[in-house]
């Protein structure tokens, strides 16, 4: 079983090949990591080196492709896949997964699963246009209450914002009522912020669970700051000066 370590661990950054879009290549949760398969060793190690000894950190592949963190969703009880995911993938996965994590494949046309939702172990945020029946497999498998909404009008919840039961991260320009309405109704902090010096894509740029974070290379200090805060990761004071030192350095 899981175990969240007793000391919360700093952003790490990292990049798969030249990518800095570690949210396209990995699926991060409080049970599991799952990495994509190939790219360099470097990216899974990294990885590794921070969640090995509490959560299993899994290579895979989904429908052949390696962009298993906007094809999937997951939580700590579940993970959905889409229909294009092979039988001996899910084996895999099933094979490598805590026992009490449910694999579940979905028939959903919006496939890019990740995309269209951002959860954490007890809420989903899910796309407008979300089928009612993965909506009710989403409640079911992940164990969470879901809600339909936008961020900022856009209707790719799981591109523009990343939640943890700790806090979410939402694009920039996300407008303050907005902001609020959702931490409202998803009962967490939301803070608005970049990463990768400066994209909207928060999704593909950043992976968080309660207790760790990966985002890309390209994030800047300052961002890293926002994104420990957010997330309750330990030594915001650290960042916060290399934060100021970066900016007098800029």
């Amino acid at each position: 079983p899981a175990r969240a370590p007793s000391e919360p661990h700093m952003a790490v950054r990292a990049q798969f090949e030249s990518s800095s879009e570690v949210g396209v290549f990995s699926r991060l949760t409080n049970s599991y990591c799952l990495v994509a398969q190939g790219g360099s060793e470097n990216f899974y190690s990294v990885f590794e080196a921070e969640l090995a000894k509490h959560v299993p950190v899994i290579h895979a592949s989904v429908g052949g492709t390696r962009i298993v963190g906007r094809v999937t969703v997951g939580n700590k009880n579940g993970l959905l896949v889409p229909s294009i995911t092979t039988d001996q993938e899910i084996q895999h996965l099933r094979n490598h997964l805590p026992d009490s994590v449910k694999v579940q494949r979905v028939e959903e046309r919006l496939s890019a699963l990740g995309n269209c939702i951002a959860c954490n172990d007890y809420v989903a945020l899910v796309h407008t246009d979300l089928d009612r029946e993965t909506e009710e497999v989403i409640a079911d498998t992940l164990k969470v209450d879901v809600f339909r909404a936008t961020i900022a009008q856009n209707v790719l919840v799981g591109s523009y914002a990343v939640i943890t039961n700790q806090g979410g991260l939402v694009h920039a320009r996300t407008p303050v009522q907005d902001m609020e309405e959702l931490s409202q109704l998803i009962q967490i902090p939301l803070t608005a912020g970049t990463v990768n010096r400066g994209s909207d894509l928060i999704g593909a740029g950043v992976v968080a669970n309660d207790w760790a974070a990966f985002c890309g290379m390209d994030t800047t200090a300052t961002e890293i700051g926002v994104i420990e805060n957010i997330f309750k990761l330990q030594n915001t004071g650290v960042s916060m000066q290399s934060a100021l030192i970066d900016s007098l350095m800029g």
